[in-house]
C-alpha cells in the first residue's frame, strides 16, 4: 500500500509565533505555507489581518493570502476547495505543504478532509433571516439556533452573524442541523499523514503580552494610516471588514472617539480572540503542543518542533 503523503500543521492563537514557525520548517524541509487564517485570504488591510511580511517569509512561498476581493463572502468549502488544489500541486512539485493558521474551522475542516455536502444558497431565505437578525438582534438569531443545533450554536460567537445565518438556512432547507451534517461528511478519512503542532502558554497572561506588543507594532507599521485609507476608499468590505484591527478603529476615523480608545478596543477584542481560539485547539487530541513559556525563543520553539517531526516522521 502507498504511503500517504506527509502535511504538517502549525496552529495556536494570534501572536503565538505561528508564522515564523511555519516558515522556518517550510525552508527547513523543502516545503511552501499554506494559510489557514479566513480574514488573510482577503486583499488589503495587510497590516489589520497581520499578514507575514516578505521578511517574516524567508523567501518561502505562501499561498491563500490576498488571493480574494474583499467584498466575497467565502464559505470553509470554498476555502477547503481552493487549500486541496494548493496542496496537490505542491505534492506533484515534491514540495512539503505546511498548512499555518489560526482559524481553527477552517484548518480542521481541512486537515480532517471534511466532506461539505451540495446544499446551494437560499438567497430569498438568507434575505429574510438578514431581516430578522436587523429586528431580533444577532443574540436572538444565535439562541434560535441553539434551539435547533446546539452543537454548532455553541461553536459560534453572536457576533458571526455570516455564520449563524447559513447553519439556520441549512437546517430551514434540509431539516438536519449543521452539525449532524459534520458528522456525516467526515466518513472519508483525509488522504495525507497529517501531523499537527501547536503553539500554546500556561500562562495565558504572556500571550497577551505577546498581544500588546504586536497591536503596538501594528500601529508603528501605519495601521491608522491603513484603516483610514481603506475606510475612505469606499470599496464594499462585507466580509473583510469583520477583522479585527479595522471595526474597531472605525468610531476613531468617524471622528467620533480619539485613537487610543480604539487601538485598546484593538487589544481587547484581539485577547478575547485569542482565547476563544486556544479553547478550539486545546480539544483536539492530535495536536502536539509546543508550550511557549518554557521555549521562548524562535530558535528554541523550531528546535523542540523538529524533534516531534523527527519522531512521527521519517524525516
Amino acid at each position: 500500500m502507498q504511503e500517504k503523503p506527509l502535511l504538517i500543521a502549525v496552529v495556536g492563537a494570534t501572536a503565538s509565533g505561528k508564522s515564523a514557525l511555519g516558515a522556518e520548517i517550510a525552508a527547513q524541509y523543502g516545503g511552501e505555507v499554506i494559510s489557514a487564517d479566513s480574514m488573510q485570504l482577503y486583499e488589503g488591510l495587510d497590516i489589520a489581518t497581520a499578514k507575514p511580511t516578505a521578511e517574516e517569509m524567508r523567501g518561502v512561498p505562501h499561498h491563500l493570502i490576498s488571493v480574494l476581493p474583499p467584498d466575497h463572502a467565502c464559505s470553509v468549502a470554498e476555502y477547503v476547495d481552493m487549500a486541496r488544489e494548493k496542496i496537490s500541486e505542491l505534492l506533484s512539485r515534491g514540495r512539503l505543504p505546511v498548512i499555518v493558521g489560526g482559524t481553527g474551522l477552517y484548518a480542521d475542516s481541512l486537515l480532517d478532509n471534511i466532506q461539505f455536502p451540495e446544499i446551494p444558497a437560499d438567497e430569498a431565505l438568507r434575505e429574510r433571516l438578514h431581516r430578522e437578525a436587523e429586528t431580533l438582534g444577532n443574540a436572538a438569531m444565535l439562541s434560535r439556533l441553539a434551539a435547533c443545533d446546539p452543537e454548532t450554536a455553541a461553536r459560534l460567537h453572536e457576533n458571526n452573524l455570516r455564520r449563524i445565518i447559513r447553519a439556520l438556512e441549512v437546517y430551514e432547507l434540509t431539516g438536519i442541523p449543521l452539525s449532524e451534517h459534520a458528522r456525516r461528511s467526515r466518513a472519508v478519512p483525509p488522504p495525507w499523514n497529517v501531523l499537527r503542532i501547536g503553539i500554546a502558554f500556561r500562562e495565558r497572561g504572556q500571550l497577551y503580552d505577546r498581544i500588546r506588543v504586536r497591536v503596538g507594532q501594528m500601529c508603528e507599521r501605519g495601521l491608522a494610516e491603513e484603516v483610514r485609507e481603506e475606510y475612505g476608499s469606499g470599496r464594499r468590505r462585507d466580509t473583510a471588514a469583520m477583522a479585527i484591527g479595522y471595526k474597531e478603529l472605525l468610531p476613531w476615523v468617524r471622528g467620533e472617539e480619539a485613537f487610543s480608545e480604539g487601538i485598546e478596543r484593538v487589544r481587547r477584542e484581539t485577547c478575547r480572540y485569542a482565547k476563544r481560539q486556544e479553547t478550539w485547539f486545546r480539544r483536539n487530541a492530535q495536536i502536539n503542543w509546543i508550550n511557549r513559556d518554557e521555549n521562548c525563543e524562535n530558535r528554541e520553539i523550531f528546535s523542540t518542533s523538529k524533534k516531534i517531526i523527527e519522531k512521527c516522521t521519517s524525516m
